[in-house]
């Protein structure tokens, strides 16, 4: 059966829930596995010691560039329509919600697709974080948090088209993004194997966390391009899917309509759970005495509000807004960076757990 055929039989938000569960799941179990992670990548970096995180989290978006922009390169996946360059956006908006999302990845002890990894493995602060940032990401979209999410991105507005893609900026176009991109996975593989030699499985599966993007993008362009509906192009998100699943479970009666993030977060969830069971890593737990509550959901709050601020999280900027070369999604993942380095510093100088 063809793609136009599904689509026929079992309609567009099924087949792209389906597409969601089916990106979620690679992306759940490959991420579990490799221990893909840009809290710890960054923690790395600040202590001056680029090695096993950082390694695994810079080959993971190399692969990510370079199986997105392959796409772009052969005419499977057009840019220009994504929402992250199509649509208008924040300069202000991406800095300021960039540095408060890396800031609470560092309070929480992950990112958002990381609580949700960890929650799978039995981890219930993370769970619980998890839930504090799903909630948060609603009321930033449209509740009480929205006034001022909107206020702080007024600041610097940025038009949708040409003005929010790198590649046309600069005039490098496709075949120098894929050039760009092929040399981030080249340094990727240097750095992986210069502090992790002869491990190919884990190679294996952060290259699998980064090309799960580029199936993502290429699904939902392939959907679109055969649908008689609009449907949007898109990747892996946790934000926008985190508020998504809470208002399912909340209410049937005012849930969104099935779509690509409806399959997506409970698949990515199910990966990690299969991916924790067979490496032995499913272990419950909970808050112990040097674990600071106030942090956990200080963390979360500044994450969910941040992600919205800036249009994405550290997955959904960072590797699916970066790897089609938009503007702010750039400057989120630079910003996150920014944010999660200080936070870690005045962590450590307050003489913090970490």
């Amino acid at each position: 059966m063809n793609l136009a055929s599904l689509l026929e039989s079992w309609g567009d938000t099924n087949v792209l829930a389906l597409a969601g569960a089916l990106v979620g799941f690679i992306f759940g179990f490959a991420a579990q596995r490799s221990r893909f992670c840009a809290r710890a990548a960054v923690i790395e970096c600040c202590e001056g010691q680029a090695r096993e995180r950082f390694s695994v989290w810079w080959l993971a978006f190399g692969a990510c560039l370079v199986g997105v922009q392959a796409l772009v390169f052969m005419g499977g996946l057009k840019p220009a329509d994504a929402r992250y360059i199509a649509l208008p956006g924040s300069i202000s908006g991406a800095v300021l919600g960039g540095l408060f999302f890396g800031a609470g990845m560092i309070l929480t002890r992950g990112c958002a697709s990381r609580l949700l990894i960890l929650s799978a493995n039995g981890n219930l602060r993370a769970l619980l974080a998890g839930l504090v940032f799903a909630v948060t990401v609603q009321a930033s979209i449209a509740g009480w948090l929205a006034p001022a999410r909107k206020a702080l991105a007024s600041w610097w507005p940025v038009d949708g088209g040409p003005s929010r893609d790198l590649l046309h900026l600069s005039g490098l176009g496709a075949t120098g993004g894929l050039v760009l991109a092929l040399l981030a996975l080249a340094t990727g593989f240097y750095f992986f194997f210069k502090t992790h030699p002869h491990r190919w499985a884990l190679a294996a599966f952060a290259l699998i966390t980064g090309l799960s993007i580029a199936l993502g993008w290429g699904l939902t362009q392939a959907i679109a391009a055969q649908s008689f509906e609009a449907v949007q192009i898109q990747s892996l998100s946790f934000s926008s899917a985190s508020a998504e699943m809470l208002m399912r479970v909340l209410s049937s009666a005012t849930s969104p309509s099935l779509g690509f993030d409806a399959g997506l977060l409970p698949a990515t969830f199910v990966g990690s759970l299969l991916g924790a069971l067979v490496g032995g890593d499913f272990k419950f737990e909970g808050f112990k005495t040097e674990n600071k509550l106030g942090h956990y959901l200080t963390g979360a709050v500044l994450m969910g509000f941040g992600a919205v601020l800036a249009g994405g999280c550290t997955v959904g900027a960072g590797l699916t807004g970066g790897s089609i070369f938009s503007v702010t999604a750039w400057l989120t993942l630079i910003a996150i960076w920014l944010g999660a380095g200080l936070a870690w510093r005045i962590h450590r100088s307050m003489g913090w757990a970490m």
